[in-house]
């Protein structure tokens, strides 16, 4: 019976670990749980809610993820890391699930990628963005909070449409 219970205790642990990976756990670790959270609800979200919106005007599902995908391109560009071309219209042309998810991966693995091959001091070196003067450091953080602020909405969107977030089940 003790065993039982200790095996019941490490699988629960392991799931709890799996959940919050890489929280608490520098960027990288912040990083490694936004991007595969942000997967993961598109993954959960049936096709047919792509096209969603809480009101005209107000971006849809699958322009929320496309405008993190191309906003990871865009941010990760003065970084010096060379990105596909972007059109001006990707974000309401690219509507199907397949798609979105597609695209949202590959932007998540150009980040990441682009992170790994950081060298020592790297981060503080200058970059310019839309006339700003900051760091490589600055834009990976941004890349951090403007994931992490749209998956809040895209949360929302997902509970207005009785979509569970699958980590939080």
């Amino acid at each position: 019976m003790k065993t039982l219970i200790l095996l019941a205790m490490l699988a629960a642990a392991t799931l709890h670990a799996q959940q919050n990976e890489g929280i608490w756990e520098g960027y990288d670790g912040e990083w490694l749980h936004v991007s595969h959270q942000l997967v993961q609800l598109a993954e959960a979200t049936p096709a047919d809610k792509f096209s969603w919106r809480p009101a005209p005007g107000v971006r849809s599902m699958s322009e929320v993820y496309m405008h993190i995908a191309v906003g990871n391109y865009v941010l990760l560009q003065p970084t010096g890391v060379k990105i596909p071309a972007l059109s001006d219209d990707l974000e309401t042309t690219v509507k199907t699930k397949t798609e979105v998810i597609a695209w949202l991966r590959k932007s998540d693995d150009a980040v990441t990628a682009a992170r790994k091959q950081l060298k020592p001091g790297d981060l503080r070196r200058p970059a310019d963005f839309g006339g700003k003067h900051i760091t490589v450091d600055d834009l990976y953080l941004r890349i951090l909070v403007h994931d992490s602020e749209h998956m809040g909405q895209l949360i929302a969107y997902a509970r207005m449409n009785g979509i569970v977030p699958p980590w939080s089940k």
